[in-house]
Parts: structure tokens; sequence; C-alpha cells
């Protein structure tokens, strides 16, 4: 990948066009993210950065995390996150990437975390049809059905389908168009929705074309 930041999703809202037309848009507070390590292959096996967003006191840091941070020289940062972008050769530690990293018109993928919704059957989390509503089905009309196989093997083999938690997932939206970006404010604007709730971490990176 060519580029990417580390954001915050703020919501939903619409942006007009000069023609009048109305672009649903996700607004993400993206930045600055600070160059906490750069990994090379000589030392890694790959060229890649370590990018630290959502500064933070350091009495809200472990040992661990802290001395990460102090070796780096940079201030304690809440979340780090790595990305092996095609310049990262060319980057050291202690650089800014900002929001305006991005282009009214590029092409991105955003990753989050899914909202979560609870403890769900069959039919709401894996799209189960329903047994017909009519006499003699009894109160079974969503359940999961049969799931154990014969004498041999005589277990539920894994992998199988069964109601259970669902969302809080890693989701990827791909192929998002930028509409907007405010350096200022470091915000980006992207078309559509992105996963997540308010307030939840996102990554935003160029899409990557298919050869």
């Amino acid at each position: 990948m060519k580029k990417a930041i580390i954001g915050r999703k703020v919501g939903m809202t619409q942006i007009f066009t000069e023609e009048g037309k109305v672009i649903p848009v996700t607004v993400i507070e993206c930045g600055p993210c600070t160059v906490v390590q750069k990994k090379t292959v000589e030392t890694d096996g790959y060229d890649a950065v370590q990018l630290g967003f959502s500064a933070v006191p350091e009495k809200k840091l472990n040992k661990p995390e802290a001395g990460h941070l102090k070796k780096a020289g940079v201030e304690p940062v809440k979340v780090l996150r790595e990305f092996r972008l095609d310049d990262a050769a060319s980057m050291n530690v202690g650089d800014v990437i900002k929001a305006s990293v991005f282009e009214v018109g590029d092409c991105v993928d955003v990753v989050g975390t899914s909202k979560g919704k609870g403890y769900a059957g069959v039919v709401k989390r894996h799209g189960f049809g329903v047994q017909n509503h009519t006499h003699g089905v009894g109160p079974v009309h969503r359940s999961v059905g049969s799931t154990g196989s014969n004498t041999d093997p005589s277990r539920v083999m894994p992998g199988r389908k069964m109601p259970g938690h669902m969302g809080v997932e890693q989701v990827t939206i791909q192929n998002l168009d930028v509409v907007k970006v405010d350096d200022e404010l470091g915000i980006i604007a992207v078309r559509g929705a992105v996963p997540g709730i308010r307030g939840s971490l996102v990554t935003i990176c160029n899409t990557v074309k298919n050869k």
C-alpha cells in the first residue's frame, strides 16, 4: 500500500455537491499519527512502519508500552498499528502523518470493528431459514435443527454454524471514495458507511488494485 492512517469514527452526515446532489458520508477524525517504529528488511525481514495515535497520559500505559515509546522518543499514545507502506524505507521515527496524506478522489479501504449485537440465533446470525408455521411443528420454528453426525464420528464437527455472539468482528469496507479532506480539523469524509460505533477506531489505507 502507498499510504495509511489511523482515525476515529465521528459519525455520518450529508454533503451537497454544486449540482445539488446529496452524498452520504462518514466523517473520520484522522491523525496526527506519529511514526513510532521503523522495520527494515535487514532487521525484520520486511519494510514497515508502526504508527501511533491518540495521545494519553503516561500513567495509563504499562511499563513495556511506556518503554517502547520512550525508546522511540515520542509522546505517549494509546493506539499502535503497523503498515507495510511502499515508501516505508524513506520514513523515519518521529515523522508525523496527517489527514492531508489523502486527497479528494482517492479510493480507500476502511477497517473497523463491527457493532456488537449480542447473542443471536442461527436465523439472524447465519441467515438460516425457518420451519413452516404449521400445526405440529411446535415452538422450534427458528431452531438450528440437528447438529450431530451418525454413530461415526458421533460428534459435532468444528465449524458448524451455531447460535452465539454476533458482531464485534473486524470488517473491511473496500473501494470507498474520499469526498472531503480538512487538514486543519484533521478529518476525512468518505462516501458511504464504515463499520463500528461512534468513537470507534478505524484504519484507512489506499485501495490496492489487483493486477
